[in-house]
């Protein structure tokens, strides 16, 4: 059976690895799982693998923070040596933060096939790291696995081949399946006093948020406001909670520690609304029904608004105040994706392992060529 190295580097990682990584031990094949340690804080790392139950990664790189190109260079330097001693027959790399590039561009360059998960996804919006990210870690891989059919018609439009491509569904919404049960029973709603139902959440760490005081104050506004209608609970992210001392909470805001994984989704699942400028959450919230406002002015997940229960409502105040005065007294219809039913990772697996058993199967750098000469 072949050996895979699969990749994670930060939090949105370890929800899109678990699934693709039993999918893969049950299939039989060998799987290395490398931690970059792009994410190394505890609250926003170990806590996430032992409620995910996510066994310890095989190998460490311990690459730290940094400026991008430093965390990029950290991470190839790390992982080089790593692709040398293992000699690997694929790289799997999930989503779109700086360790899927630079272990991508590393596997590619080694002459190693790269599978993208999460492939696809698109926002136009090139002020976003995660944008260069998945852009360029597409154009690197021989698979590509999309979550939705946007996606698939973003790679078809870009001139990848139909045999790259394959719509597998959303790992994240595995992750969620499995373990929505264990969340449910979680206390926190109780640790917190709150009923379901009964409260908004939201959420805020983009750099474009955050980083700009006079945004966060504006934000901070709106979510204050919201707060009149019913009490926001704010779990603090680290690159928010360095921010709120210098522009200060408005009243009607709690502030809550850094959530795991359950307690995340089960706050979640029992808000009556949601606010955040995660990727991620908007998924969550459509798989689960809750109406979500995504505080930015532009989102490579329009599946959650098309066939979901997000709304794109930007960053300024006024209209995000309006819209989620809207929403809680007319919530929108609860709908989820094809393909979002918890099977994303066995359809992975079965992909990627019927390609590298294939007797006539590709070089790893065919599929990339025929798409430069194309």
């Amino acid at each position: 059976m072949p050996r895979i190295l699969l990749i994670a580097g930060a939090r949105p990682n370890f929800m899109k690895v678990k699934p693709v990584l039993d999918a893969l031990e049950n299939r039989g094949a060998e799987v290395v799982l490398v931690h970059t340690g792009q994410h190394y804080d505890a609250a926003m790392n170990d806590v996430f693998f032992a409620d995910l139950g996510l066994r310890p990664p095989d190998r460490h790189l311990g690459t730290g923070s940094g400026s991008h190109a430093e965390q990029t260079a950290r991470v190839m330097l790390a992982f080089e040596p790593l692709v040398d001693e293992l000699t690997p027959d694929a790289v799997v790399v999930v989503g779109d933060v700086t360790s899927t590039l630079a272990c991508g561009l590393v596997a590619a360059k080694a002459g190693v096939p790269v599978a993208h998960v999460e492939a696809g996804l698109r926002s136009r919006d090139w002020s976003m790291p995660e944008e260069v990210n998945r852009v360029l870690t597409d154009r690197l891989s021989d698979l590509l696995f999309a979550p939705s059919p946007d996606g698939v018609d973003n790679l078809r439009a870009e001139g990848y081949h139909d045999d790259q491509i394959h719509l597998a569904g959303n790992v994240m919404i595995d992750t969620l399946f499995a373990n929505l049960d264990r969340a449910l029973a979680s206390d926190a709603l109780h640790r917190h006093g709150l009923s379901p139902g009964g409260y908004a959440l939201a959420t805020l760490h983009r750099p474009a948020n955050v980083d700009d005081t006079g945004m966060l104050a504006g934000l901070l506004r709106a979510l204050g406001e919201v707060a009149r209608d019913v009490p926001v609970v704010l779990p603090v992210h680290p690159r928010t909670a360095a921010r709120l001392e210098q522009v200060g909470l408005p009243d009607g805001i709690r502030l809550v520690p850094p959530a795991g994984y359950l307690d995340f989704i089960a706050l979640q699942a029992s808000a009556r609304l949601v606010l955040t400028d995660s990727g991620g959450v908007q998924e969550e919230t459509t798989a689960l029904g809750v109406p979500c406002l995504t505080l930015r002015d532009s989102t490579e997940r329009p599946i959650t608004i098309t066939e979901g229960t997000n709304i794109l409502v930007g960053r300024d105040p006024d209209r995000i105040i309006a819209t989620a005065r809207r929403v809680l007294t007319d919530p929108p219809p609860k709908r989820a994706p094809a393909l979002w039913d918890g099977h994303a990772g066995e359809r992975i697996a079965d992909a990627l392992l019927a390609l590298l058993a294939a007797p006539s199967r590709p070089r790893p750098t065919d599929l990339r060529e025929s798409i430069t000469r194309a």
